[in-house]
């Protein structure tokens, strides 16, 4: 709801809204700062509480704020909004989703977090493709002859379209999801919600760290998804419509790469996976950034977005599966991902801003080159990144069968008494 959004039809976005692209990216900003409080906070509450009952509070809170998006609000009630989706969709959400995605792929953990991410691409991609659709058939035939107000009335309709599909998502939850062992415990009321032991152990993990910022990293170029349907419009004078069908491609690579990555790197190793993942993404926005793209050679745009988001979503779909080779314990995912996900998706703060600054200080294509230049330098870090955590890896020593850290004999804070 927050972002899907906006990345499919910016330009209408932008349009109804009477907002700059500095103006959103403050919303996303708001939206940063909340969730970077909530990603920490929520994970050791994913730790307590059952994973279902979080997940379907937290789709239903953010389906509330989808009817107050489809009024068309001002720019500061968007802004509160997305401050609001900051705190629904992730407090709630975030860790008891990767926390019951971890229990469900016990061994498998490379094909259980590529089938999430593929899962939730491929739903992804059908309702980009629906709404694509919908909205070009409430839109007069001449797309480029509809007036403000039917831009507004189409764009709604889509905004509740969504809407629904986040509250159809919450009683799937309810019925499909389990109830977690760990959550379904009752919880003593003088037992305090955080374990200390446990965060502070989490804490001193330094490839915990590491995995946080190869997080950052493919997050940065995550959020440089949200730019293709505008550079499209900008750079290649594309229509609503056209520059909407053009981001679809990024929402239909999302479960072929994820998916796949997940298979392979049960079989080849997440690391390498992550690796050539990375080199993809560093050469798209190459490609990209140095302005060999040229009008009239329409396949060249499609390929390049293709190819970036392939890579793109190769990292999403195994950076949270590497929690077994960074030997964090079950009991503590709820902590680690609240860690990892504090600093590692702090791109919500500040890639909004830059992106608005870079590409409204330049408009046309340079104001985009600019900006994929800058996650070109980011690829570059998440690479290194990835290298120096397989290194430390290779320096851990006594993994279990499954990549998880053996529990300590007794004792300590991940034993049955320490937690």
């Amino acid at each position: 709801m927050p972002f899907v959004i906006p990345r499919i039809f910016r330009p209408v976005f932008l349009d109804v809204f009477n907002i700059s692209n500095l103006q959103l990216g403050s919303a996303f900003s708001l939206y940063g700062v909340v969730a970077m409080l909530s990603y920490f906070a929520g994970g050791p509450l994913a730790d307590r509480f059952p994973a279902r009952r979080l997940l379907v509070t937290a789709l239903l809170s953010t389906a509330l704020g989808g009817l107050v998006l489809a009024a068309i609000p001002s720019i500061g009630v968007l802004i509160v909004l997305y401050g609001f989706w900051g705190l629904s969709s992730i407090f709630l959400f975030w860790a008891a989703l990767i926390k019951t995605t971890r229990e469900l792929g016990d061994s498998n953990q490379g094909q259980a977090f590529g089938l999430l991410d593929g899962g939730r691409g491929l739903f992804a991609a059908l309702l980009a493709s629906l709404s694509v659709m919908v909205f070009a058939v409430l839109l007069p035939e001449q797309v480029e002859t509809a007036d403000f107000m039917q831009r507004s009335e189409a764009f709604s309709s889509i905004i509740l379209i969504f809407t629904a599909f986040v509250v159809l998502s919450a009683f799937l939850v309810w019925f499909f999801i389990p109830e977690s062992e760990t959550g379904s415990q009752p919880r003593r009321a003088s037992r305090p919600l955080t374990n200390i032991n446990t965060v502070a152990q989490v804490i001193v993990m330094p490839m915990v760290w590491l995995q946080a910022l190869i997080i950052l990293c493919a997050y940065v170029a995550y959020k440089s998804v949200d730019d293709f349907s505008l550079y499209a419009s900008d750079a290649f004078a594309y229509n609503d419509v056209e520059a909407a069908r053009l981001s679809t491609v990024a929402f239909w690579m999302r479960p072929l790469a994820a998916v796949g990555a997940g298979l392979l790197a049960d079989k080849v190793g997440s690391m390498l996976i992550l690796l050539v993942s990375f080199l993809i993404i560093m050469g798209g926005c190459l490609v990209i950034a140095g302005g060999l793209i040229v009008p009239g050679i329409p396949y060249l745009l499609l390929f390049t977005v293709a190819g970036t988001s392939a890579g793109i979503y190769g990292v999403r779909g195994l950076y949270f599966a590497i929690f077994g080779e960074a030997h964090v314990p079950l009991a503590a995912t709820g902590t680690a991902v609240g860690l990892v996900s504090f600093i590692g998706f702090t791109p919500d703060i500040f890639m909004g801003p830059l992106m608005g600054y870079l590409i409204d200080n330049s408009p046309g294509a340079e104001g985009h080159q600019d900006f994929f230049f800058v996650v070109f330098l980011f690829g570059l870090l998440g690479f290194a990144a990835t290298l120096l955590f397989k290194s430390t890896a290779l320096n851990v020593q006594n993994p279990d069968k499954t990549g998880h850290a053996k529990r300590p004999a007794s004792g300590g804070p991940f034993s049955k008494r320490g937690l």
